[in-house]
């Protein structure tokens, strides 16, 4: 099945008998905190206009676990994350569509922790809610609890170690923009720079202007230039925080390119001052 579905498709399945369980990830990766302004509120977002159906998802609480060494977006309690996404509908034998305000990051994490734990259908709205042009619904649905139950898999997802392997192994992308891959600027983390061998990949590169995904044929060309194969297990991707770094993976599936995620990310990587940072343009 394809990793994306476009507005229309999605205004079609929702007509038809057996819609798919949707689900709203609006989250926007934002510093207003520190600087003590209020920060991104998804779930007024959401109470303001969703598509109909749709059930709010919190990014930080049901898709990630605390922060801490292990990353801003470490992976949450494997319970805690079934239990979200039953609550929500989610069931293994009924479609899922997950989608955000656009950016697509969100709904790439959503749809990565659902595919990694063995949900067989899920795909994201490409170009998030900004694409729908259907009608917006403001009351909150109570749907009826899914039995989906979370089995993570044994491939697809890297740790620290793994990660600097395959950057010596393989391909280790970083989809973070070019300035923090450099180490120019590091607006969150500790330090910047990037892992030792990785090669910068913004993921912003990876849509037009409107958030929507290049072609698939454009987006296999752009892979393979930055020397992706068609091994799954010599491909991988990191980013900040776990998050960006999905809609990574989530392009690389576009082109038909499997791919591993390196979770922790960067604010796991450099948290560790024994691991070694690399800056500039050069990956090494």
């Amino acid at each position: 099945m394809n990793a994306i579905i476009t507005a229309s498709e999605l205004a079609s399945d929702l007509a038809a008998g057996n819609p798919p369980v949707l689900l709203d990830v609006r989250w926007q990766l934002s510093t207003a905190k520190a600087a003590g302004e209020p920060a991104f509120d998804g779930s007024a977002e959401y109470r303001a206009g969703h598509v109909p159906g749709a059930v709010y998802i919190d990014l930080d609480a049901e898709l990630a676990g605390h922060a801490g060494t292990s990353g801003r977006h470490p992976l949450p309690d494997t319970e805690a994350f079934g239990a979200a996404m039953r609550a929500a509908g989610v069931s293994a034998d009924r479609d899922v569509v997950v989608y955000d305000g656009g950016q697509g990051w969100a709904a790439a994490r959503a749809w990565w922790m659902l595919r990694w734990t063995g949900h067989p259908s899920v795909r994201v709205l490409d170009g998030g809610l900004a694409a729908w042009d259907g009608p917006l619904e403001t009351s909150v649905p109570a749907p009826q609890p899914g039995t989906f139950t979370p089995a993570p898999g044994a491939k697809g997802l890297l740790d620290a170690d793994a990660a600097a392997a395959l950057a010596r192994s393989g391909l280790l992308l970083d989809a973070r923009a070019a300035e923090r891959y450099r180490g120019d600027v590091e607006p969150l983390d500790r330090v910047g720079g990037h892992i030792p061998g990785a090669v910068s990949a913004p993921t912003t590169e990876n849509v037009v202007e409107n958030g929507r995904f290049r072609p698939a044929a454009e987006l296999a060309e752009r892979f393979k230039s930055l020397g992706a194969t068609g091994d799954p297990d010599q491909v991988g991707v990191y980013c900040g925080s776990g998050v960006s770094g999905a809609h990574q993976v989530l392009a690389l599936a576009v082109a038909g390119i499997d791919a591993q995620l390196y979770v922790g990310s960067w604010s796991e990587w450099s948290s560790d001052t024994s691991r070694p940072v690399a800056t500039g343009p050069d990956p090494q």
